[in-house]
């Protein structure tokens, strides 16, 4: 084949096409030497003449039954030869074929590139693997959830070594469920288990198991698993698991889905059909586990359920630590103090936190990141970005201050235990035309209901110093109206501290895992228990208000001496606060100074 591409193509390239009338032309004159006659056309070669370059050349065959006779005559050596069939079957089928075939395979390759598999690929899993020179996050990296560690500490030796926990017939877990808001490490911790023990790592998100062809998502759970057992031991992380595990019982109110369910269905079988002391452990992640299937959650599947909460003040000075090691950071930095600030930041808040205070020194051109710019990046990630080219007429800036000032003194006022650490009227974020900023002095798990109703106090603080200095509200209190409402809807239907309702709880349906203490509420009530619900929100939060009104008009000297201040400067800060607190008087009528008085 390879003899007659030579001769076919490469040997033709000194051959030129001749008119009839010109070969004969070239016969009568002697010039011609040889020539091979077939039925379509007539090939031949010159006799070697001095400056002449043809050699070769070719020329339509024409029905002349003298031809041979005047070749015969010049001595021309000539013969017939036949057509190959050979090269008429490869010039019309083989070629084309074989043309299309690649001219396909090029089309569908780069159409499937991007996932790197073709049309006949599709059913394989599109897991990732990590190996063990890639995997280079350790516990070491993983820092605030210490409790979540030490648990997994016994996969880690598990993977290590499986025959001794063999010998006394024990095994591993099948499954490992991390559990927890997002932003709390759930993917990281895996992998550390994974680089810990030192075991490939496949790593896939639960939607890229779900397709629009029915029977495809099922195929790749098995190709997974497949791969996994020919990688024993190993680790395989489903992330974001409640996109292919949702219960099928929510299917028959949503509609069916058979694709998901033939899906999840696989991962049911799979997860009985193999042996943990294989070495193939299942780690799965979610954000929301009362979605989860309950057949996926049972013994036997995910045995153990690990719950990642978002980090104490200690585990945030933990993470702080580890993430600030990659930022040129001040030595006067006080990472405890940034740490009390930052109550409710999960991991990934904390280290975009460490990000954007090093972008804010690179903004100033520092030489390195000191604590201020640790609170701008926080006052940045909790109330947005400053908006100082938004002008406010004096009207509306004035209410503004006083407005801030009627929460700081409220909160003043009751001694609530997180302290106004800033009061600012620059407009931030979306619709904020300034705020009042608490610090809190310590992590809370339980909430007496007087600091409940101090809450709703402070939130409606600006509401109410509105009223006292304009005799008039305005739309700026919506945000806080909505908050004291959630707080006090919570007192009533979550906590049981209404007085007509008593200890009875009316929250049956809501979501109590992940949820905070004040969203969400889905119940079934009668009218009459709906109307007395709401008639003792609606009375919490006149208390709360009558609340804030009476601190606001004892303390009236701290506003009028502030407010001035603020106007001015447009932000006060703590110490600012504290001092105009500290100064204030006030008789009232007997000689006594109402209020407590802070020392600067």
């Amino acid at each position: 084949m390879v003899v007659f591409f030579i001769n076919y193509y490469f040997l033709q390239r000194d051959t030129e096409e001749l008119p009839y009338n010109k070969f004969l032309k070239f016969v009568d004159e002697g010039k011609v030497s040889s020539v091979v006659i077939e039925d379509s056309r007539i090939m031949g070669e010159l006799k070697p003449i001095e400056n002449n370059k043809l050699t070769r050349f070719v020329t339509v065959a024409v029905k002349d039954d003298t031809l041979t006779q005047k070749l015969y005559e010049k001595g021309v050596s000539f013969k017939g030869q036949l057509k190959n069939p050979l090269v008429s079957f490869f010039a019309s089928w083989v070629f084309p074929l074989i043309f299309f075939y690649f001219l396909w395979s090029f089309i569908i390759g780069r159409a499937g590139g991007a996932v790197g598999s073709g049309v006949l690929s599709m059913s394989k899993s599109k897991a990732k693997i990590y190996v063990e020179k890639e995997v280079k996050t350790t516990f070491k990296d993983v820092a605030g959830i210490d409790e979540a560690s030490d648990e997994l500490q016994e996969i880690v030796r598990y993977l290590q070594d499986p025959k001794r926990y063999a010998r006394l017939g024990g095994h591993a877990p099948k499954g490992v469920l991390l559990v927890g808001p997002p932003g709390t490490g759930k993917t990281l911790l895996a992998r550390a288990v994974a680089g810990e023990a030192k075991v490939p790592f496949f790593s896939i998100n639960g939607s890229e198991f779900v397709e629009m062809f029915v029977g495809l998502g099922a195929a790749r759970v098995r190709d997974m698993f497949q791969q996994a057992k020919e990688q024993v031991p190993c680790i395989v992380f489903i992330d974001e698991i409640d996109a292919l595990g949702r219960s099928r019982a929510m299917n028959a109110i949503a509609g069916t889905n058979d694709e998901k369910e033939q899906t999840l269905n696989q991962l049911l079988a799979e997860m009985d059909g193999f042996d943990s002391s294989e070495g193939v452990i299942i780690f799965a992640a979610t954000n929301r586990p009362e979605i989860l299937d309950p057949a996926l959650l049972r013994a036997g599947r995910f045995d153990r359920q690990i719950a990642l909460n978002n980090p104490d003040h200690e585990g945030r000075l933990q993470i702080l630590k580890v993430h600030v090691k990659k930022i040129k950071l001040d030595p006067t930095v006080d990472l405890n103090r940034i740490s009390s600030m930052t109550s409710g930041f999960s991991g990934a808040d904390l280290a975009n936190l460490s990000n954007e205070a090093a972008l804010v020194a690179t903004r100033r051109d520092a030489l390195s990141v000191i604590e201020n710019d640790f609170l701008v990046a926080i006052e940045r990630m909790v109330a947005g970005l400053e908006q100082k080219k938004k002008v406010m007429n004096p009207l509306e800036k004035r209410k503004t201050a006083f407005h801030e000032l009627g929460h700081a003194t409220v909160a003043l006022a009751l001694e609530v235990p997180d302290k106004v650490h800033k009061v600012t009227i620059i407009p931030r974020g979306m619709g904020a035309l300034g705020y009042t900023m608490q610090r809190p002095e310590e992590d809370r798990y339980l909430l007496e209901e007087s600091e409940l109703i101090a809450k709703i106090a402070v939130l409606l603080g600006g509401r109410a110093a509105e009223k006292i200095f304009f005799n008039s509200t305005s739309t700026g209190a919506s945000n806080d109206l909505a908050k004291a409402t959630d707080i006090a809807r919570a007192m009533v239907m979550q906590f049981g501290m209404g007085t007509s309702l008593g200890m009875a709880s009316y929250d049956q349906k809501r979501s109590r895992y992940l949820s905070t203490p004040f969203d969400g509420y889905s119940s079934e009530m009668s009218e009459e228990t709906s109307r007395e619900v709401e008639l003792e929100i609606k009375k919490i939060l006149n208390s709360g208000f009558e609340t804030a009104i009476k601190s606001i008009r004892e303390n009236k000297k701290f506003i009028d001496l502030a407010v001035i201040e603020l106007l001015k400067k447009e932000t006060l800060d703590e110490k600012e606060i504290q001092s105009f607190w500290g100064i204030r008087t006030q008789s009232n009528g007997s000689g006594l100074t109402v209020g407590t008085i802070v020392a600067h």
